[in-house]
């Protein structure tokens, strides 16, 4: 599991820029209001937990920022190449030389364990199809509470912001309360803003083309350890299973099945 540098520092660069722009003022204070902060924060998280149970909502984040941060993606291409050996090892020393076989994805491991127990094949891909829909759901959740706090948090950046001008308007015979008020109507925008379109919604899209990638390497584990299950030579399982591989990487496969 590595970092993965694109999500945080495209986060950063975000709020770096505005933080920059804000710092260039000479007033850095001004931007910091704690009123505007509950009702942005508080009310998108508020309204986020009134559309999701509670439990699912702690889940969904915890596994959103795991996934949003961390690049647990393996290429197509080195699954196929583990299959491969897998492949070779079942075919030469039977399911239980597979139980000796290291791999990297936990996924692919669980799978080569249950046909090192004598899994039947068609057992073997029930198991791994709910395993597969199970973790497809969790990342499918989080994308769906993050886009929850995204869609939340500018609306009450809108709401703070009539909350302001309210009390502004009905305090003008006190000149002392008109900026107080109307930092709140304006910063609760800015944060309303900064959530939805540095923090929010582009994990929420991470998240999306990530949940692709993984449901793909995912029913590309499970389609080739049935094969390996079955006692199909690593030719003939790279022949079935190129189809998951993108374009440009079906070359060297295509060469050594030949």
């Amino acid at each position: 599991m590595r970092m993965d540098f694109a999500t945080i520092g495209g986060i950063v660069a975000g709020l770096f820029v505005v933080g920059l722009a804000i710092a260039m003022s000479g007033s850095v204070g001004l931007f910091f209001n704690l009123p505007s902060f509950l009702i942005v924060f508080g009310g998108a998280a508020a309204a986020t937990v009134l559309r999701f149970p509670i439990d699912d909502v702690a889940a969904a984040i915890v596994t959103g920022f795991r996934t949003a941060f961390f690049d647990h993606k393996k290429s197509p291409g080195d699954i196929l190449e583990e299959l491969r050996a897998l492949a070779q090892v079942a075919r030469r020393q039977g399911p239980m030389g597979l139980e000796r076989t290291p791999v990297s994805d936990p996924f692919l491991g669980r799978g080569k364990q249950m046909i090192a127990d004598g899994l039947s094949t068609d057992h073997l891909r029930a198991q791994m199809s709910r395993e597969r829909d199970l973790e497809i759901g969790r990342l499918v959740d989080g994308e769906k509470v993050f886009r929850a706090l995204g869609e939340a948090a500018p609306a009450f950046g809108l709401i703070g912001t009539v909350v302001g001008l309210v009390k502004m308007l009905s305090t003008m015979e006190d000149p002392s309360t008109i900026g107080p008020a109307m930092a709140i109507a304006l910063l609760t925008t800015l944060y309303g803003a900064l959530v939805a379109y540095v923090v929010a919604l582009p994990i929420a899209d991470k998240l999306a083309s990530k949940l692709e990638a993984q449901e793909t390497n995912l029913s590309l584990i499970i389609d080739g350890l049935c094969q390996v299950s079955e006692r199909r030579s690593p030719d003939a399982i790279t022949d079935m299973l190129i189809v998951y591989l993108p374009e440009k990487a079906r070359g060297q496969f295509a060469s050594a099945a030949a």
